[in-house]
């Protein structure tokens, strides 16, 4: 490159613009349709990237939230193996009240992941909707589901083994909570695979725009050594003349 912009004349010279620029079209005088395709390259190539770190704080935010559903189905799990306990009727009332209070403390502990587990300020499971993400700039979306993990909406807020009590809402609570982090984990398979059709296809249009570069590169190196070509060859019968005309002269003067 050094030995070509030491050419003295071929700075202004379209095909040297071409390959002092990598072969990037700066304006549309140069080739306006070449110039529309390597915007529109561009902005696709942008849109994917925004939509890739989109993706990526969704994937984050559905990790966050399987690990605090994770943590409730351990408390479920928790209070199920203590209502087991407490259906033993050799059991005193003074064992069952301090069972129940192992279980106030799961059920609690509930209620603060559920009301703690956030992302972005969002939170994530003290209510069941759905937060959109944009994984592309053409519109196409991915979505977070959020859902209600808080012991109200599992139906054993008021849950107590001192007296009679019916084990089967702890199953009910945890078969919620194990649908809750199916879907989430579904969601977090979608989420990875358009993370990496972006990846792929970022890839894809950069190459694309590579190679384009790279052809007209090469184009206009081989247009610019044709022009070299001739000019050398212009000079050369330029210096030939010059020397006839000067033949001829010291002829007339013998």
């Amino acid at each position: 490159m050094s030995g070509v912009s030491s050419i003295g004349g071929y700075q202004d010279y379209s095909a040297y613009s071409s390959i002092a620029s990598g072969g990037t079209i700066n304006k549309a005088s140069e080739d306006a349709s070449g110039l529309a395709i390597q915007e529109k390259t561009k902005s696709q190539v942008n849109g994917l990237d925004a939509g890739s770190e989109n993706l990526t704080s969704a994937k984050s935010a559905l990790n966050i939230q399987d690990g605090a559903l994770s943590g409730v189905e351990d408390y479920l799990q928790s209070i199920k193996e203590l209502s087991v306990k407490a259906m033993n009727g050799t059991l005193s009332q003074d064992d069952k009240e301090s069972i129940q209070t192992q279980i106030k403390e799961y059920l609690k502990g509930i209620n603060d992941l559920a009301e703690s587990t956030t992302s972005n300020e969002k939170n994530l499971t003290n209510n069941d909707g759905s937060l959109k993400v944009a994984s592309d700039g053409n519109g196409s979306t991915e979505s977070v589901a959020t859902h209600n993990a808080t012991t109200d909406a599992l139906g054993i807020s008021e849950y107590d083994v001192t007296g009679n009590f019916d084990m089967s809402v702890i199953d009910k609570a945890i078969e919620k909570v194990s649908s809750q982090r199916a879907e989430t984990g579904a969601q977090t398979n979608g989420v990875e695979s358009a993370l990496t059709y972006n990846s792929h296809a970022a890839m894809e249009l950069n190459g694309y725009q590579m190679d384009k570069e790279e052809e007209k590169v090469t184009k206009a190196l081989e247009e610019l050594k044709t022009k070299q070509a001739l000019d050398s060859y212009q000079a050369i019968l330029q210096k030939q003349r010059q020397e006839d005309e000067q033949q001829k002269s010291m002829a007339i003067f013998a």
